[in-house]
């Protein structure tokens, strides 16, 4: 070698390399001065294998194209690394889990209490709302609260409890039959598929 130039073939050698902090690294996930392995297979930014290089000539690599070098595949012998920009690479992975985040069915629980004397009028109006949220997709539960004395005549609220569920067919289906929790009766309706709006 010229000069008496001497080449540092160890992972902890001095050499210069782009160093751009990446916050909330994964603890699976090894960069740059992070990767322990004295040798690694690498494969450049274009997806071109390299092949088996000492980690100072891998991280040489990704210097020279002002990148970073990802333990990939830390399992294999020796470890896959990939030049990349770290940074970008770990943006545009959390842009994809939020966008399928998005896109997942979000299905809520609402509520609809009702009091074991509640009229008629009251019970039609409140039975729309249980259609609405049926309807929109929404799972829904059914609360007739009993207070004080009322509990001793927990037979009317089993009877409207079962005039609800009759009613509710039509957009709904139990998912939850009608229990006691507590002083509370309560039933959760679960949306029908042909129900859900778009």
């Amino acid at each position: 070698m010229e000069s008496g130039e001497r080449v540092d073939h160890s992972p902890h050698s001095t050499l210069e390399y782009p160093k751009k902090e990446v916050g909330f690294i994964s603890r699976d996930v090894r960069i740059n001065r992070e990767i322990r392995a004295r040798e690694v297979r690498v494969i450049d930014s274009e997806g071109k294998q390299l092949g088996i290089l000492p980690l100072v000539e891998a991280l040489r690599a990704a210097a020279n194209a002002d990148l970073d070098l990802v333990e990939v595949s830390p399992k294999s012998e020796p470890p896959v690394c990939r030049i990349m920009d770290f940074g970008k690479f770990k943006y545009q992975q959390s842009k994809k889990a939020h966008d399928a985040k998005k896109k997942q069915a979000v299905v809520h629980l609402k509520e609809v209490k009702f009091r074991s004397k509640t009229e008629e009028h009251d019970l039609e109006f409140k039975l729309r709302h249980i259609e609405r949220f049926l309807k929109e997709g929404n799972k829904t539960k059914v609360t007739i609260i009993f207070r004080g004395r009322e509990i001793t005549h927990s037979e009317l609220g089993k009877q409207m409890m079962g005039r609800i569920a009759e009613q509710a067919k039509e957009w709904g289906k139990i998912e939850q039959p009608a229990k006691f929790e507590g002083r509370n009766y309560v039933m959760i309706l679960a949306p029908l598929p042909s129900q859900k709006t778009p």
